[in-house]
C-alpha cells in the first residue's frame, strides 16, 4: 500500500513484463500496472491477454516502431493531464530492442521521471546459464541482409567479450552460416522458449553447429562465448607466403576464406594482412 501511494503522475514507469512464465511478473510490476491510467504497449491485443489474467483493465494505448514519434505528443498530452503511465513491451524488459527510446528520451528532456520496474529479460536469462564470461556485449536483432551482416559481424569479431543477439527462429541458418564465418573457435548457446514449456538450450562449438533441418518457432536469444583464441603461434611470414599464393588465382575475398579455413585466427587480421600483400606492402 506504501508503494502505491508514491505512484506519480509526472513519472513515465517502464514495467518489465514475463518472456514466457506469467509467473515470472514481480509484485511490484502488478501493482504499477494496476494503479497506472494508462498502459502504453506494442500490441493491444498481445498485452490485454496478459492483462486479463491478471483481471487488469485499463485504457491501453497502442506504440510501436512504426507510430513512435506520431504517437509522441498525445502521450505528453496525458502526463499534463495528470495521468499515470506505465509503459511495457510484448515481453521481458522494454526498450531492449523494443520501442520507447523516443519517447523515453522526450520525458527526460521535458522533466519527467522515467522510473524502471525491473524484472524478466531474455538477455540476463540466457547469460545466466551460459557458462561464458559475464563481460557480455549485447546487439540486438541483426541485419536481415548478407551484405549488411557481414559487416557488423567482421566488425563485432573483433570485440573479445561474450556477445548476445536476437535472431528470428525462421532465419536461423542464414545467422549460423555469418557465426560459422566470424567467430570460429568460439562457443555458442542458442535458447529457445526461455521459461516456456518447450524451453531449449543448444549448446555447442561454433566451428561443429550443423543448420537445421527443421524449422524453429519464436525468437532466439543467441549467446556467442568471449574470444579465447590467444594468437601467440601466429606465423606472419608463412600465412604471408599463402595470401600471395591465393591472390594470383583468387579475389581477395575468396583468399580471407581460404585462409580461415586453415589458421585460427580474427577474420579482420586476415583481411587486413590480405589487403596488405594486395597493394604491394613490402614484409
Amino acid at each position: 500500500l506504501l508503494f502505491i501511494m508514491k505512484l506519480l503522475s509526472n513519472h513515465l514507469y517502464i514495467v518489465s513484463t514475463p518472456i514466457g512464465n506469467l509467473d515470472d511478473i514481480t509484485l511490484r510490476a502488478l501493482e504499477v500496472l494496476k494503479n497506472s491510467d494508462i498502459i502504453i504497449c506494442e500490441d493491444t491485443r498481445h498485452s490485454i491477454k496478459l492483462l486479463s489474467h491478471f483481471n487488469i483493465k485499463k485504457k491501453l494505448v497502442s506504440y510501436h516502431k512504426f507510430n513512435e514519434r506520431k504517437k509522441l505528443l498525445e502521450i505528453i498530452e496525458y502526463f499534463k493531464e495528470g495521468k499515470i503511465l506505465a509503459l511495457i513491451s510484448d515481453a521481458g524488459t522494454p526498450l531492449l530492442s523494443d520501442p520507447g527510446r523516443v519517447l523515453v528520451k522526450e520525458c527526460a528532456e521535458i522533466g519527467i521521471q522515467v522510473v524502471p520496474i525491473p524484472g524478466a529479460s531474455s538477455v540476463t536469462s540466457a547469460m545466466s546459464v551460459s557458462g561464458f564470461s559475464d563481460k557480455f556485449f549485447f546487439y540486438g536483432f541483426l541485419p536481415k541482409t548478407e551484405n549488411q551482416l557481414n559487416k557488423i559481424l567482421l566488425l563485432l569479431s573483433e570485440n573479445e567479450y561474450t556477445q548476445v543477439f536476437f535472431v528470428p527462429s525462421k532465419k536461423i541458418n542464414f545467422y549460423i552460416k555469418g557465426f560459422k564465418k566470424y567467430f570460429s573457435g568460439r562457443k555458442i548457446l542458442i535458447a529457445k522458449e526461455i521459461t516456456k514449456i518447450h524451453e531449449t538450450f543448444i549448446r555447442e562449438d561454433v566451428d561443429n553447429l550443423k543448420l537445421f533441418k527443421n524449422s524453429l518457432k519464436g525468437e532466439l536469444t543467441i549467446v556467442i562465448s568471449e574470444n579465447n583464441i590467444k594468437n601467440k603461434n601466429f606465423d606472419e611470414k608463412k600465412i604471408v607466403n599463402k595470401i600471395k599464393k591465393y591472390l594470383k588465382k583468387y579475389s581477395l575475398k575468396d583468399t580471407v576464406n581460404l585462409i580461415l579455413e586453415s589458421e585460427k585466427i580474427n577474420k579482420k587480421k586476415i583481411y587486413d594482412l590480405c589487403l596488405k600483400v594486395k597493394n604491394g606492402k613490402n614484409f
